[in-house]
């Protein structure tokens, strides 16, 4: 234990063990996963992040040790832990110049954005010594005035390599390539089990994964369409369950973006008939279904028993409407009253 102060002093780093933990030190071979909470904070004791409560709930950090995370000195803080242990360590300016960087990320992930949000022109090097702006005050503050911070970590778990699947984030090309196939079976299984919500989960992974590896081709490309050809079934999966929980605009913007490139795809004109249908849009509904029928004189049956169901709400809301009207207006014969104040 004294060694190893002595060694992460040497790194400007001061370790403070709170709650020792158990067990021995853990082996932290490249592809372990770690788990743990981390509360960030200035020397004056003022609190910049806790995992805790950042975006109003509690969610633990992942990270895979040597997959080069930005924040290098997390991992060599998390090294010297053992599970369930809780220490303090304050780290020199050396090891903490990115960190707005990376709350930043933190930040927007909590709250559901896109983690480089706002990074997407500049390197990180380049934007410490820039004035571009986090979008939060503290975080500005703190990439003008670098200084020395606490962290406070609590490290919950430790996984092997080959005892957990990677995030998405976590994987090379490859792996990204051999788990889209094992995604998209799994989002068919849900949606077959009637558990919509979880299967659009899936679908949504596997899109945004293949878009990741899609961001790295050249729009066009041999390379770019592969990868596209294997977004649209997902998508047009996504969309159906969309479609099945009531989210009919997303369904018309996603099949409207299918028809841009591929415009004789069948299922993306019927979902984005049946999407334009429940939200009134009637004309675009018709012609969607024509192009269907167009397309595939086989499919004119489903077509026809969906335009009789759009007719038929399309009659029973004017009906409504015309009864509310009267109800609204009363009768010509309705006996007038008058009141006096």
């Amino acid at each position: 234990m004294e060694e190893e102060a002595r060694k992460l002093f040497e790194e400007g780093i001061v370790k403070k063990v709170i709650s020792p933990g158990r067990g021995g030190l853990p082996e932290f071979p490249d592809g372990t996963k770690v788990v743990f909470h981390y509360r960030t904070s200035l020397c004056d004791g003022t609190v910049l992040d806790d995992s805790r409560s950042m975006g109003g709930r509690s969610k633990p950090m992942e990270l895979i040790l040597g997959k080069k995370f930005k924040l290098a000195v997390w991992e060599r803080l998390i090294i010297t832990m053992r599970p369930g242990e809780l220490s303090d360590f304050t780290c020199d300016v050396k090891h903490t110049a990115l960190y707005p960087l990376v709350s930043q990320s933190l930040r927007n992930i909590s709250v559901g954005k896109d983690p480089l949000e706002g990074q997407r022109h500049c390197c990180g090097i380049a934007q410490i010594h820039s004035h571009h702006s986090l979008g939060h005050k503290d975080l500005d503050h703190l990439q003008g005035h670098p200084q020395p911070l606490i962290f406070s970590i609590e490290l919950l778990e430790v996984l092997t390599p080959g005892t957990f699947r990677l995030d998405v984030w976590a994987m090379t090309d490859e792996e990204k390539l051999t788990f889209v196939p094992q995604i998209h079976d799994e989002g068919n299984q849900l949606f077959k089990e009637g558990k919509i919500p979880e299967a659009s989960e899936k679908y949504y992974n596997g899109i945004a994964c293949l878009k990741n590896l899609q961001m790295k081709e050249h729009p066009g490309d041999e390379a770019w369409v592969k990868l596209d050809l294997m977004i649209t079934p997902l998508l047009l999966n996504y969309c159906q369950c969309m479609l099945m929980q009531g989210q009919y605009y997303e369904v018309i913007e996603h099949c409207s973006s299918l028809l841009f490139k591929y415009e004789d795809n069948v299922k993306a004109y019927y979902k984005r008939g049946k999407a334009h249908a429940a939200v009134w849009n009637e004309a675009e509904a018709r012609a969607d279904f024509a192009m269907v029928v167009k397309l595939d004189p086989a499919l004119g049956q489903c077509v026809a028993k969906e335009l009789r169901a759009m007719e038929e709400r399309i009659r029973s809301k004017e009906k409504e409407e015309k009864g509310r009207y009267k109800g609204l207006f009363g009768s010509s014969t309705a006996p007038a009253t008058a009141t006096t104040g």
